[in-house]
């Protein structure tokens, strides 16, 4: 398995935000290296798709830091974080669904359009280049994915499996180097989950795209994340190799319980 570099790309520490007195999260730490899959789980509301919301700047944090590539990105708004070179998908498909597969995917390059607004309007040489170049790539990438055959097919036509490929399609698209995947595997069968995890290892080996995981699915978790990281109430409780977390009781007890135990040392077997 291919191993982060060693360089951190996303760092965060000491982050806390909380929710009408409930601590969400509590000064957590964590570090995803350049070219790393790093996995962030834990049970239902520990925390998970918070951090993700404080990174993509939905949420603000009461304290901490986070930065990426040594840019402080507490400092961005919203619309900032993806020409940062951060990309999401998310628990719940956000997809524009009356749209069409092909439209969706140059959506998701918004910010890769540099011309101005008159250029654009007078569809000048600038606005034409600038089109033809996120055409070219919403072409290139749903080659890629198999959604070819569906460029002109409106999302809510497409079985639920495709849906998740247009989502990761559109992610892909603006060429991130990170990207944050909110329990990818959700709803997906076991060949699909198959495939999906071929996927991410691709991402990271043949994009050269690191990888923030949230997911339930501990067989794809541990299969391809280098380092995971444990949360529980908010609260880092554990962190190291998918072998180190499956032996690791904090983490038997607050993620999945003492009853088992057992299956998740024969997980880590």
């Amino acid at each position: 398995m291919t191993r982060g570099t060693g360089q951190p790309l996303l760092e965060i520490a000491g982050l806390s935000i909380s929710f009408g007195g409930l601590k969400a999260i509590d000064s957590l730490d964590l570090v995803v290296d350049e070219g790393a899959i790093v996995g962030l789980i834990g049970p239902n509301g520990a925390g998970k798709t918070t951090v993700f919301n404080c990174i993509a700047r939905y949420y603000k944090p009461d304290s901490g830091r986070i930065t990426m590539g040594g840019f402080d990105l507490l400092s961005a708004r919203p619309h900032e974080v993806l020409p940062r070179g951060i990309a999401r998908t998310f628990q719940n498909m956000e997809l524009f669904k009356s749209m069409t597969v092909q439209d969706n995917l140059l959506v998701g390059q918004h910010g890769a359009i540099k011309a101005g607004f008159c250029s654009a309007a007078l569809s000048l040489g600038k606005s034409r280049a600038s089109e033809a170049a996120v055409r070219r790539r919403a072409a290139e990438v749903m080659n890629r994915f198999g959604l070819s055959p569906y460029a002109h097919s409106t999302v809510t036509s497409l079985p639920y499996g495709v849906q998740k490929m247009v989502e990761f399609g559109r992610a892909l698209v603006s060429s991130p180097r990170l990207i944050l995947l909110d329990e990818p595997a959700a709803g997906l069968n076991p060949s699909e989950t198959k495939e999906l995890t071929k996927l991410i290892r691709q991402l990271r080996d043949e994009d050269g795209i690191s990888v923030l995981l949230v997911e339930h699915d501990m067989g794809l978790v541990r299969s391809i994340c280098d380092e995971i990281c444990v949360v529980d109430f908010g609260k880092r409780i554990a962190h190291g190799t998918p072998e180190e977390i499956s032996r690791d009781a904090r983490v038997i007890e607050a993620y999945l319980g003492k009853q088992n135990e057992e299956e998740v040392a024969h997980a880590g077997a």
